[in-house]
């Protein structure tokens, strides 16, 4: 896949197709604005991740995956799926998420 191409989604636009692996998609109502950061939030988390594995740190690399694990939440990705809840309960959960992360909770 060129980094142009948007993965392949299954007919029902809840699943991308990655190497074969069906991955939950984002919730397309996501304004593109929040999810830009969200992802932001997510590689960043990613990344802490991969520090405090390398560390041996391992409330750290909790503390990171449960960041990991609210940006994935937020975007709709894990958690109830998107399209089993209102525009209203989705709307809440990206609201909720991100600013969660952005003032640095985890839960």
């Amino acid at each position: 896949m060129e980094a142009h191409q948007s993965p392949e989604k299954t007919p029902d636009g809840h699943f991308v197709v990655i190497k074969g692996r069906k991955w939950r998609a984002t919730d397309p109502l996501v304004p593109d604005d929040v999810g830009a950061r969200l992802r932001q939030h997510l590689m960043s988390a990613r990344r802490a991740v991969r520090s405090a594995t390398s560390a041996g740190d391992a409330s750290a690399e909790r503390a990171a995956r449960a960041r990991v694990q609210r940006a994935k939440v937020a975007l709709g990705e894990r958690g109830t799926p998107w399209w089993e809840q209102s525009d209203g309960e989705r709307r809440r959960r990206w609201e909720e998420g991100l600013a969660g992360l952005d003032a640095g909770e985890h839960g």
